[in-house]
Formats: C-alpha cells, sequence, structure tokens
C-alpha cells in the first residue's frame, strides 16, 4: 500500500444533499468533512450532543444541517429525507460497543435493527432518494469454518452485536431485492483513527496508555486476529462505492472492506508501542473475554475489482496520523516521525 489517498470524484459530491445518520460517530464525523470539503449540502442526524466528537471538534457541525432525533423515530427521518430533498444516505447510525451490546442487548438490537428499517423504509417512500449506503461489520459473519470471510458466506452472527449487525445486513438487502431500492451494504475491518474516544477499544486503549506512559491493556490473551481499516480509507471506499449506486450492479450486493492484512491484538499493540514515545512498554495480558469469536477477517477484492477501491494509507502511516491526534487531544507531544519504520 502506498500512503497517498485513492481518487474519488470530488466533483460529483458538489451541492447535493446527503443525510448521514450516526454523523458524530467515528466514520460520520470523518465522512461529513469530506463530503462538506466537496461541497456536498450535508444533512446530519444527531440524538446525542457529543461535544467530544471530531464532528464538534473540527467545527464541522457547524457546516451542516442537524436534525435532532433517534434514527428509530420514522417521523424524524421521514422528515430529514423530505425536507431536505436528500439523494444520498449513509446509514451509519449504530450502538457499536460489543461490550454494551453483551450487558444491555435491547438497546443495541433497538437502534442496529430497527433504526435500518425505518431509514430504509422512509428512503423507499422518498421520491428523491438515489443512492443508500448501509453500515454492516465484518462480525455480521459470525464464526466461520473458513477465512477470509468472502460477501457470499452466509450471515452467522450469533451474539448481540453480532446477530444486530447480520439481521441489518438482510434487512437492507430485503430493501435492495424486494422493492428495488438502490442501496449496497458495507461490511468493514474495525475502523481506527482520530476522534474514538471509545477507550475500551484496543487501538485508542492503546495509544492514551503508550502516550501517557502506561502499559496498555489487552483483555484477550493477544492471538486474536483482526483486520484494522484507517478510517479515512474507510471514508473513500463509503463515498465511491455510493457513486458506484449509479450503476446497477452494486446494487443489493454487499462489499467487504479491509486491507487483507490480518494481525493478532498483541501484534497491533506492540506496533502501536513501537511508534510512541516509550516503545519499550509491555502490554498487560488480562486473557479475561468472553462471547467474542477468535479470528475474523476479510478479502476485500470485490469492492477493489468492482468499485475500484483500495486503502491509500499503509499501516504504519495511519497509525502514526492517528497517534499524533491523540496526542494532540491529550496535549501531549508527539512527532510523527518517530518509532518504527515497519
Amino acid at each position: 500500500m502506498t500512503t497517498e489517498e485513492p481518487l474519488t470524484d470530488l466533483a460529483f459530491w458538489h451541492e447535493r444533499p446527503i443525510l448521514i445518520t450516526g454523523c458524530t460517530g467515528l466514520l460520520g464525523s470523518w465522512l461529513a468533512d469530506r463530503l462538506v470539503s466537496a461541497g456536498a449540502l450535508v444533512v446530519g442526524l444527531v440524538r446525542d450532543e457529543v461535544p467530544q466528537s471530531q464532528l464538534v471538534r473540527s467545527a464541522t457541525i457547524t457546516r451542516i444541517r442537524v436534525v435532532h432525533g433517534d434514527v428509530t423515530d420514522y417521523p424524524t427521518v421521514e422528515r430529514a429525507i423530505n425536507e431536505y430533498e436528500v439523494e444520498t444516505i449513509f446509514h451509519l447510525a449504530a450502538q457499536t460497543i460489543v461490550g454494551i451490546a453483551n450487558r444491555a442487548p435491547m438497546s443495541t438490537f433497538e437502534s442496529n435493527i430497527r433504526g435500518t428499517w425505518v431509514t430504509l423504509e422512509a428512503a423507499r417512500r422518498s421520491p428523491t432518494v438515489r443512492r443508500v449506503v448501509v453500515a454492516s461489520s465484518d462480525k455480521a459473519y459470525g464464526a466461520q469454518p473458513d477465512l477470509p470471510y468472502t460477501e457470499d458466506m452466509p450471515l452467522r452472527g450469533q451474539h448481540p452485536y453480532d446477530v444486530s449487525k447480520s439481521a441489518a445486513d438482510l434487512i437492507a438487502q430485503t430493501y435492495a431485492i424486494t422493492y428495488g431500492l438502490p442501496v449496497a451494504v458495507t461490511r468493514c475491518a474495525n475502523l481506527y483513527g482520530g476522534g474514538d474516544l471509545n477507550w475500551n477499544r484496543l487501538i485508542p486503549g492503546t495509544i492514551r496508555s503508550a502516550l501517557q506512559g502506561q502499559r496498555p491493556i489487552v483483555r484477550s490473551d493477544g492471538t486474536f486476529l483482526r483486520d484494522y481499516l484507517y478510517v479515512l480509507d474507510a471514508v473513500q471506499a463509503y463515498m465511491m462505492l455510493a457513486q458506484a449506486l449509479d450503476r446497477d450492479e452494486p446494487r443489493g450486493e454487499a462489499f467487504n472492506c479491509g486491507t487483507d492484512g490480518p494481525i493478532s491484538v498483541l501484534e497491533m499493540t506492540r506496533l502501536i508501542l513501537s511508534l510512541s514515545p516509550h516503545p519499550g512498554l509491555e502490554p498487560v495480558v488480562l486473557d479475561e473475554v468472553r462471547n467474542e469469536i477468535q479470528d475474523q477477517y476479510l478479502d476485500s477484492s470485490k469492492i477493489r475489482r468492482e468499485v475500484g477501491w483500495a486503502p491509500g494509507y499503509s499501516r504504519v502511516e495511519s497509525l502514526r496520523q492517528t497517534i499524533a491526534w491523540y496526542a494532540h487531544h491529550l496535549g501531549i507531544p508527539y512527532t510523527s516521525s518517530a518509532g518504527s519504520s515497519c
């Protein structure tokens, strides 16, 4: 991979009305920023005030139209789509923390499943909507006997978060097949980048510990294999896939988005440490994770072949940029050229 961003047609988005659900989240914040920079007319559906979000910190929220409400409330979503004559919907709103889903599954099912059919039904009934991209996840596949995941594998979520994504994914396909809605589904690897303040996640938590000179915590035994995708690469994938929906072929299809480079939790932790101001730190391995799948990683050849997308950042470069964001956020000096050159 190079450290250059993949090309996308930014002129395509000029003055196009866009709705982003979940726009205060990690992906939503960066996607809104990129679309605003391209001249799009962005509408953001916001349930809770999140002053720490990248959307607020970057002041992008002052450059978009904000609709306050819950994605599970049909009249709110319908109003947002129709009053702003939305053409493109990026449906990202979800409860995304696996631990919360295990502890309180009802709110996860409500947001992730009901929120999806509410958005799609409102889109189906609107005369202006031409493109819908729905965020599923690699977790929708559940445990499979063979890896990497390919899009033709059955969706086998078993635990609450995984099931919510399997269900939302199937609902999106239903709206494409039954009603002809121009919708496509993304199944992304674990996203990371500046702005994710969920410290119990591996990458933000490890970076914060490393910057503060503390040993990072690994909740699992460290052997779990995962793929990790930089948020700016994910932004490019979403925009390119939405543009591709002007063709018939991607409609009703799911697309994996990852680097095709799985790495163990312990390897990722040590890579972050090697790029930090404290490369000599050793992680604390708790080995206390339950109800999580051992290995999950994707084959992303379909989106490369049919949409033309590929990651534009190397893992090291994207991690350096991410560490620099957190260092600035935490007020800790950091030189992004320091650390490993692997």
